[in-house]
């Protein structure tokens, strides 16, 4: 198969996938494994489904390393629902009532500060919205609660461009993660968090599916209002089945994971990822146009921010940059500037393109 035109997709998400990965898909279409339908026509209850959501949890588990003490449930709802699931099934472990404790780096871990108050008490042991939501908040500064149920994080900030290099010390409470941006782009020891969640539509597949790694015994615990559907228990005892899953998006989201094993898996695409945020960070910090304005410890290698410091500009820079087949470089509209999403998908080639695009640009500035 050929393309006219592939672009170049910086886009936050739904983001870039493999052009090998959805090349598959078009030849399956049709007739998935000879069954002379599409995957999306079959049964998810079917034999032939089911094989498939077998080899999609194998090449998850192999990929991040995840034992069999942790669950994995595909489900719906994006990380927003999981802001609602996560307190309804893990406050109730708290030993005061429900309560759960916040750190605080950016727009989606205040979504889910915000979400958890309506299930108990959400504390705040640290923020960084004075500064802009440009750093992670000093560990002598937290304010870590001693009856709380869990802390909840974002591992990396897709808005803002901020990322943990590493899970936060939280001595022996439980920790929750969100990493739907991140996850599979670095090595992560799944055994430092009780709870890791992802919706698939940065860094794995299409949107639709969200993936949710809950150690076992985190799970029966939760709320009596807990809905049916954001129940991990009976999610876990129906193979995340209660309803009718996004068979598409698990399908398209182990054919990423095919895509990652035989790339090398999780190492390499860390040391890949590594190369082009370094290359596009290098660029930034010599010029003169051009600045990123988070502190250098916890700059995203997936979510790379940057401003034009004559916004004037900015127009002139995003038209021409899609003209180019460099897309989706504005930044979101909470933060302004540009952001460049350098998932696993995207090439070291893009990254290479842009960077070239952004030092003509100047030299014409």
């Amino acid at each position: 198969m050929t393309f006219d035109r592939r672009i170049f997709n910086f886009a936050a998400g739904p983001a870039t996938l493999p052009a090998e990965v959805l090349q598959q898909a078009s030849e399956e279409m049709l007739n998935w494994r000879g069954m002379g339908s599409s995957v999306m026509e079959i049964s998810h209850r079917g034999p032939e489904f089911m094989a498939l959501y077998e080899e999609v949890l194998q090449d998850m588990r192999a990929l991040m390393g995840i034992p069999d003490s942790y669950a994995i449930l595909m489900l719906q709802g994006g990380g927003i629902g999981q802001n609602a699931a996560v307190p309804m099934n893990l406050m109730p472990l708290a030993k005061n009532g429900p309560k759960a404790d916040f750190l605080v780096t950016g727009i989606w871990s205040e979504k889910s500060f915000l979400e958890a108050q309506k299930y108990g008490q959400a504390h705040l042991v640290a923020s960084s919205k004075d500064q802009q939501f440009t750093t992670i908040p000093a560990r002598n500064t937290w304010h870590l609660s001693d009856d709380a149920a869990y802390l909840h994080y974002c591992a990396n900030e897709t808005i803002g461009g901020v990322e943990f290099q590493e899970a936060p010390d939280a001595g022996d409470r439980i920790l929750v993660a969100d990493i739907s941006s991140n996850i599979l782009s670095r090595k992560m020891d799944v055994t430092q968090c009780g709870v890791w969640f992802a919706g698939a539509q940065k860094n794995i597949g299409p949107a639709g599916v969200t993936f949710v790694i809950v150690r076992r015994d985190l799970m029966g615990h939760q709320m009596p209002i807990t809905p049916t559907i954001w129940d991990w228990a009976k999610e876990e005892a129906m193979q995340s089945m209660l309803n009718t899953p996004p068979t598409f998006a698990i399908y398209l989201s182990g054919l990423v994971f095919k895509w990652l094993l035989k790339r090398g898996g999780v190492a390499e695409m860390e040391r890949i990822n590594l190369e082009k945020s370094t290359l596009l960070y290098n660029y930034i910090d010599q010029s003169s146009l051009y600045e990123n304005r988070v502190d250098p410890r916890y700059r995203s290698r997936t979510n790379v921010t940057f401003f034009l410091k004559d916004e004037s500009l900015n127009a002139a820079f995003l038209a021409q940059s899609s003209s180019a087949g460099l897309a989706a470089l504005r930044g979101h509209k909470a933060a302004g500037g540009m952001r460049a999403s350098i998932y696993n998908a995207m090439p070291l080639e893009g990254v290479q393109a842009l960077v070239e695009f952004m030092r003509e640009f100047e030299r014409r500035a």
